[in-house]
């Protein structure tokens, strides 16, 4: 069934600067295939829900395996029968005003 899922994964507890720790989560998924797209505070990962759920743990555990307290905040869209909602949702936002 087709997911999109928004998520933050972050290290807690290892400074101020998050970026390096961040990088590593992101590439995790990237690298699954998956469609994504980081923003500035989530990443969002669509495809069916145990792809996307395994690529969570993945990117969650590239960090959690080195030690590092990790924290996740998920939100999930669940739409059966539609795909590629990661673009169309904001495509019909962006139709309403105009752009």
């Amino acid at each position: 069934m087709n997911t999109l899922v928004a998520v933050a994964i972050a290290p807690f507890g290892v400074g101020d600067e998050l970026a390096e720790e961040v990088a590593e989560v992101v590439k995790v998924i990237r690298e699954s295939g998956l469609p994504n797209r980081t923003t500035s505070m989530f990443t969002e990962i669509e495809g069916e829900w145990d792809e996307v759920m395994k690529v969570v743990k993945e990117a969650t555990f590239v960090l959690a395996e080195k030690g590092i307290r990790t924290e996740v905040v998920l939100k999930a869209d669940i739409r059966p029968g539609y795909t590629n909602t990661i673009n169309t949702k904001v495509d019909k936002v962006n139709d309403i005003l105009g752009g």
